[in-house]
């Protein structure tokens, strides 16, 4: 039996990740991750962090969220090698773009490290939007972290210091069906050439 394939959507706060990957979800027939997971019990603490609810050192709140993602490790792996597809909305990426824009002592090797070993996706998109165009977008600053200058830093980030040259940079400010369908082009060119085995970070 051929594995699945991991694919990734990322991008800022309201580029419009959720939609894309329902989308996509829908498209391909692949089970969607989302991260954080807040229904775990680290994703609850993360979930009051978010809202505002609770305080937490940066480097404790980096070190859950890494920790919410390797909770899902084995249903990754488990979903790929049973060959089913996963859409996975935000991952390690994420992690470390919003902690490095957070503290500029916190490098990026540092909130790398705690990701080391978990499975790198077959396919990155990243969903590129202005902060600006972001907040213009329904229920912007809601969360701690939908804040117009966060919000560049962390796209300063993703593009200039993350960005690999496996990834795929699509513009979101395009109409959503436009960008669905760019999505599902890319994809649908990556996953039909697969290694036997899925990479890790």
């Amino acid at each position: 039996m051929s594995r699945g394939s991991l694919i990734l959507i990322e991008g800022l706060d309201r580029a419009g990740k959720s939609t894309q990957c329902e989308r996509l979800k829908d498209r391909i027939g692949a089970t969607l991750l989302k991260f954080p997971d807040r229904t775990t019990p680290i994703g609850k603490m993360i979930n009051d962090y978010l809202t505002n609810s609770s305080d937490l050192s940066d480097e404790a709140i980096h070190l859950l969220f890494s920790a919410n993602r390797w909770e899902a490790k084995k249903t990754i792996e488990d979903l790929i090698y049973s060959g089913r597809n996963v859409v996975v909305d935000r991952y390690v990426y994420s992690g470390v773009a919003f902690s490095a824009a957070k503290l500029a002592n916190l490098n990026l090797e540092w909130c790398l490290n705690p990701d080391k070993g978990l499975p790198y996706p077959d396919v990155t998109i990243f969903l590129d939007v202005s902060e600006e165009v972001a907040k213009q977008r329904g229920g912007y600053g809601e969360e701690r972290y939908e804040k117009l200058e966060f919000q560049r830093k962390v796209r300063h980030i993703f593009k200039d210091q993350l960005r690999r040259d496996d990834w795929i940079v699509i513009s979101a400010d395009a109409s959503v069906d436009e960008v669905a369908d760019k999505i599902y082009d890319a994809v649908k060119d990556k996953v039909d050439r697969l290694d036997d085995r899925l990479g890790v970070f």
